[in-house]
């Protein structure tokens, strides 16, 4: 009785696909977008920061685990789509809901690029970077019957659900819990083609498309594909995450954080005029 009323509970807590990246995972991607950042949009940045005396996000890459800490703006976090969607189609609207970090990345982008008040575009200036680091983890953008994996059991070298297995346990697998040790390997591996050819678009609807189709490629396991584009659902109860999963994957996490600094930091410096 104990354990049902836990679970439910758990469940009546759950208002959308949850958390994406853990604190490490934000942290990362918003640190390497700081350094990529042009030297005025970097300056900018930490005007804003230095308007919170708070010392729990005195740095940038801090603020961006904020809409987390507590948990804000549930609805916001990820985008579902339906069973039988191959991609999303409208840059401007979310498929299932009234808002989605589409409505989110363009909302707070320009709160951040306005001329308002400091402490509106901080709280902005967070949840931007937050959103951004959300819009590239693959299970936040995926379907809403399994909450993006919440409801799919793990085994193995991970514990609890594979979204929260995505979100924290592989990205640590693979570069540890040092931010700072993590941005600067993963800074090193950007060549310039590579910023070129991830910034060709600024539309956050692209960078979703991206992650919807890494949740379900074959190697995520995160259902089934049956033609003609159809996810199998129910998703599978339970995936084991072995020594080849997190193998197979890691190149894909290392990715994802990468295109999300690239990208948060171009947008940064076009939401500061730099």
């Amino acid at each position: 009785m104990r354990y049902l009323i836990a679970v439910a509970v758990a469940l009546a807590g759950m208002t959308g696909n949850a958390f994406a990246w853990g604190n490490t995972g934000h942290m990362i991607v918003c640190e390497i977008a700081f350094r990529l950042a042009a030297p005025d949009t970097r300056a900018a940045i930490q005007k804003l920061i230095r308007t919170d005396k708070s010392p729990k996000f005195n740095t940038f890459s801090k603020a961006c685990t904020a809409p987390d800490n507590p948990h804000t703006r549930p609805s916001e976090h990820f985008i579902n789509l339906a069973r039988d969607a191959s991609r999303l189609t409208s840059p401007d609207s979310c498929p299932e809901a009234p808002k989605c970090l589409l409505t989110a990345i363009k909302n707070d982008r320009a709160i951040v690029a306005s001329k308002g008040k400091p402490k509106d575009r901080l709280i902005a200036l967070r949840f931007v970077g937050h959103w951004v680091g959300d819009i590239h983890q693959p299970l936040h953008v995926s379907f809403k019957d399994d909450k993006g994996g919440n409801f799919i059991g793990v085994s193995g070298k991970c514990s609890d659900v594979l979204h929260s297995a995505w979100d924290t346990c592989m990205v640590e697998h693979a570069l540890g819990k040092d931010v700072a040790a993590a941005a600067t390997k993963l800074v090193d591996a950007i060549t310039p083609e590579m910023k070129a050819k991830w910034t060709q678009s600024d539309q956050p609807m692209d960078w979703a498309n991206e992650s919807f189709e890494f949740a379900e490629a074959a190697d995520t396991k995160y259902c089934s594909m049956q033609p003609p584009h159809l996810c199998k659902s129910p998703s599978p109860k339970t995936v084991k995450i072995d020594d080849a999963y997190l193998q197979t994957n890691e190149p894909v996490i290392r990715q994802r954080l990468q295109q999300a600094g690239v990208r948060l930091a171009r947008l940064l410096d076009d939401a500061f005029g730099n």
